[in-house]
């Protein structure tokens, strides 16, 4: 029996950073499909209701910090992470027609990418419009058609849209990471021995409730690897904690965390089991 290639959602269109982590997770296999979306939410929707096998969406960045919108999906979804993905960032400024610099009137990219290369832009673009769109792709899109308009993405984006690099590397971080995570429909991963979990958390609104939290963890010398508060949406002045640790579900130490968590938070979600990546 011929086994169905899988189709990954991801944001889009063609040439996002998200593509280019599709393709560092799922590798060149040109039998994977590639279904590029408008918004993370849509990654979300598209894997629920079965149209994709998988997602890939950002969580956080090393110079931005963390993706909101994916923080605030991942509280409502029913899906399982079951992959990461760390992939440098290299922001390019692309432009049209590099003979034409002098028309350049604005300079367009996705918010968290304008935000990575501020200094730079402060610095030799100064007097040039900034402009906010959905992705460093579509920004692509829109300098390959007007040449007085410059965009922020990666080699992908100038590949697919036919753009000249005018500078490279942009970005003021050189470390300028981003992890994504992988999500699918499956609820169960095997150990590997080089695991991580990740874990939503509502706390209870009283006084010392994230020591409580944290407390197990140190308890059982689990190592957690990352810590983000989010506002609940049931519950004014009470908070969500997403929480990372080194571990799997299955691992012993794992299990009394949770047993212990159990006692002092109001809700445990466990957002699945997976490999860690090399960052």
């Amino acid at each position: 029996m011929t086994e169905v290639a899988p189709v990954v959602a991801f944001l889009g269109p063609l040439g996002t950073f998200s593509h280019a982590a599709v393709n560092q997770y799922f590798g060149d296999d040109e039998s994977v499909g590639r279904h590029s979306v408008a918004t993370i939410d849509d990654v979300f929707l598209e894997v629920e209701a079965g149209k994709a096998d998988y997602g890939v969406v950002p969580v956080e960045n090393s110079t931005e910090g963390a993706v909101n919108t994916t923080l605030d999906c991942l509280m409502d979804t029913s899906l399982t992470i079951v992959g990461e993905v760390f992939l440098p960032i290299a922001h390019n400024l692309l432009v049209k027609d590099a003979s034409q610099l002098g028309s350049l009137r604005r300079i367009v990219s996705h918010k968290q990418s304008l935000g990575q290369c501020r200094l730079w832009l402060r610095a030799n673009h100064p007097g040039i419009e900034l402009v906010e769109v959905s992705s460093n792709a579509e920004a692509a899109r829109l300098a390959s058609e007007d040449a007085s308009t410059a965009a922020i993405a990666g080699d992908i984006a100038a590949a697919l849209y036919g753009l000249q690099i005018h500078a490279a590397n942009i970005h003021d971080r050189k470390s300028n990471t981003t992890r994504f995570l992988v999500l699918s429909r499956k609820h169960v991963t095997v150990p590997t021995g080089h695991d991580k979990t990740s874990i939503l958390v509502y706390a209870e609104n009283k006084p010392g409730a994230l020591f409580r939290l944290l407390a197990p963890f140190d308890q059982y010398q689990v190592s957690l690897t990352r810590l983000e508060t989010r506002p609940a949406r049931d519950d004014m002045w009470s908070y969500v904690f997403f929480i990372d640790f080194e571990g799997h579900n299955d691992d012993t130490a794992v299990r009394q965390v949770f047993k212990q968590l159990a006692d002092c938070a109001v809700k445990i979600k466990n957002l699945g089991s997976y490999p860690r990546a090399t960052s």
